[in-house]
């Protein structure tokens, strides 16, 4: 049985923009990792600076503390993203507001647009994204949610690790397991990562997005 040409422009198109995050996150895994010290799977991380730890969505019975992806919030230019296809950063923030309550800003996600994250370190002990999203537009629309991760033969890998339903409220996303977390094997061994966002069939917005460390303070 055929799929339904809708479903093949759809599916083609993912794969596109998969293709062209792989190519373009590539060169910025590439600063963050080191052949030197590659690990079995995937090129170990250097320079990695974690930043402030925060209970980001303990309002939410969620207790574990949280890092910042660099510039997660959208507040300034999110320098070290890469925003395709009219993904920009906009106007109205999540109304928790758990960066800051001055904050006012989130990131436009229109259809056919891609975002991929500033790449982070992650390792055994970060285990989960979590991040804030609201359907804009499309009765069946869906964001798409990628983790990128470079392998010890210099291969940029995307890796699909959750799909966001909406009914046009800002909600916080369940955690999502990066699964590219597992690849170091040992600790503390580390791999740099990037995060895609890719609306499906409609529009979104997303707004301060988290990695947890599973580290308790």
């Amino acid at each position: 049985m055929s799929m339904p040409t809708e479903g093949r422009t759809t599916m083609n198109g993912l794969i596109r923009r998969a293709l062209i995050g792989a190519s373009t996150v590539g060169a910025a895994l590439a600063i963050s990792a080191s052949p030197a010290s590659a690990g079995i799977l995937t090129m170990s991380a250097k320079n990695c600076n974690d930043g402030a730890y925060t209970k980001a969505f303990s309002q939410f019975n969620d207790r574990m503390n949280y890092k910042l992806v660099e510039n997660g919030d959208f507040e300034s230019t999110p320098t070290g993203w890469t925003l395709r296809n009219g993904a920009k950063v906009v106007s109205g923030n999540e109304p928790w507001k758990v960066g800051g309550n001055n904050h006012g800003r989130s990131l436009s996600l229109p259809k056919g647009s891609t975002a991929i994250s500033a790449p982070v370190c992650v390792g055994l002990a970060e285990p989960t994204v979590r991040f804030f999203a609201q359907k804009q537009s499309g009765l069946l629309s869906t964001l798409a949610v990628t983790v990128y991760v470079k392998t010890s033969l210099g291969l940029v890998v995307p890796l699909p690790i959750g799909i966001v339903l909406g009914n046009g409220q800002w909600k916080p996303s369940a955690p999502m397991l990066i699964l590219a977390n597992l690849l170091p094997l040992l600790p503390p061994d580390r791999t740099a990562v990037a995060f895609g966002f890719t609306p499906i069939l409609g529009s979104w917005k997303i707004d301060d997005v988290y990695v947890d460390p599973m580290r308790m303070r």
